[in-house]
């Protein structure tokens, strides 16, 4: 009889860490809580596109340290807008590079962070060349559950 409970049990905890896994690696390498936080805010309603003059590239390092996420302050006419590009790990493997000084348009949804401004890109345009990061609903085009 105690044969019979383990296996069921056993199969169970086994589905449970495999649901697990597929939950943290949908989100791609070095998922970390401040990039699920930034998903979750991203505002289909609060879209828009601002132009301007990247002034500051940098990498923000998480919490835990495994992860960086690609940030940069856009200095547009009005104001000085931090903006949310994503991982690093997928920016370096995109063609279209961004860095200081660069001449940009992004487009994304407007969020309040902390109690500051800042926009959560979904594409940036550089030159001729688009960068794209989200679809139109906010979701990143790093994660696997982006066809689902």
């Amino acid at each position: 009889m105690r044969k019979a409970i383990r296996i069921p049990m056993v199969i169970f905890t086994v589905f449970c860490l495999l649901f697990a896994i597929e939950s943290v690696a949908a989100e791609g390498p070095g998922a970390t809580e401040q990039g699920m936080r930034y998903k979750r805010m991203y505002d289909p309603k609060t879209v828009e596109t601002v132009t301007g003059e990247v002034v500051k590239v940098k990498e923000i390092t998480h919490r835990r340290g495994r992860s960086h996420s690609v940030h940069l302050l856009l200095k547009t006419d009005k104001e000085e807008i931090p903006v949310r590009l994503g991982p690093a790990w997928y920016l370096d493997k995109q063609d279209v590079k961004i860095g200081e000084k660069d001449k940009v348009e992004v487009k994304g949804s407007r969020i309040t962070f902390k109690g500051k401004q800042a926009i959560i890109a979904a594409e940036v345009k550089k030159d001729a060349k688009i960068l794209k990061l989200r679809d139109e609903n906010g979701i990143p085009a790093w994660s696997r559950r982006k066809g689902q």
